[in-house]
């Protein structure tokens, strides 16, 4: 008799359980609780900013970017495929100060739901003068690793606020991270330091390294264009740069991976000057498996070009 009644109980009364079950987790999804292997939907913006988060985040997050290496997020014309991403993102890592005009148009225009972290904008910017004369903020600021550890923290605690079971991972990595860019900031400081002092000086194709200027005691003379690739520089432009460059007698000048070079060969040949065989990385990290795909390798490789450029030895 026992057994038989366990037996009803067991019809009766167990799918009733287990609908209660079932719905008191579609209830609690809803209310924006996570299961224990569901991950958070993050969307990252440009290839720097999706390495860090990366890092940051590893197994943990489910991870988008939105910009392939090489692409330049001054000029990024967003597809109808980054709006869908954007809707359903839980999180949407930026850079902000506009660098990405067309993303961030996008993402205050449509239904977006997300968190966002402007994560750039942690950092106190510099100014910059546009060619319509406008005073902004100058939106590289991962030009310094001292920056980048400030912003590696925010999305740190950001990841935390939206995944509190994962803390400890991201702790983890954040730290591992933080030591990796401490490393990388004293390198660059003394690979800087073997340049000799008149030829710290620095022209590059759009002003993208006035933060690695002032972090690691450059002087940044002038560059062809100025805070935007989106900028025509005009006749009068060129011959101010050429004048400035022949001013400070410095021996090379650079160009960018994301930005034709042809205009910069021109002011070369009338300064008299080399242009450094190896491109500067700026706005984009290298393609997968290049020297330049992750935000350390990039800034390593910008800084071996520089010291090469300046001195034509490195250490």
């Amino acid at each position: 008799m026992k057994n038989k009644n366990i037996r009803i109980w067991i019809v009766i009364f167990l799918p009733l359980y287990l609908l209660g079950c079932s719905v008191s987790q579609v209830e609690t999804l809803k209310n924006g609780s996570r299961g224990k292997l569901s991950k958070i939907k993050v969307v990252a913006t440009s290839t720097i900013i999706t390495d860090l988060v990366a890092q940051i985040g590893g197994e943990e997050i489910s991870l988008t970017g939105i910009l392939q290496p090489g692409t330049d997020p001054h000029v990024y014309e967003p597809v109808p495929g980054d709006g869908k991403v954007l809707e359903t993102a839980d999180l949407i890592v930026y850079n902000g100060y506009n660098l990405e005009p067309g993303i961030i148009k996008l993402m205050n225009s449509t239904g977006v739901r997300a968190r966002k972290l402007a994560v750039g904008e942690v950092v106190k910017p510099l100014k910059l003068k546009t060619h319509r004369g406008e005073i902004v903020p100058d939106p590289h600021v991962w030009g310094s690793a001292k920056n980048t550890i400030t912003m590696v923290n925010a999305i740190r605690d950001t990841l935390v606020e939206l995944s509190d079971k994962d803390r400890e991972k991201f702790t983890r990595n954040a730290a591992q991270l933080t030591k990796e860019l401490e490393k990388l900031d004293n390198w660059i400081k003394q690979q800087i330091e073997t340049i000799p002092p008149p030829n710290r000086k620095i022209v590059t194709s759009h002003d993208a390294f006035q933060y690695y200027a002032d972090a690691y005691g450059m002087e940044v003379v002038g560059t062809l264009i100025g805070i935007s690739t989106e900028e025509k520089p005009s006749a009068k432009t060129v011959k101010e740069l050429v004048d400035a460059i022949i001013r400070a007698d410095i021996p090379t000048i650079f160009t960018e991976t994301t930005i034709n070079p042809d205009l910069m060969k021109t002011v070369a040949q009338e300064a008299g000057v080399k242009m450094a065989t190896n491109q500067l990385y700026s706005d984009s990290l290298g393609a997968r498996g290049s020297d330049a795909d992750t935000y350390i390798k990039m800034m390593t490789v910008n800084t071996k070009t520089i010291v090469i450029g300046l001195t034509e030895t490195v250490k």
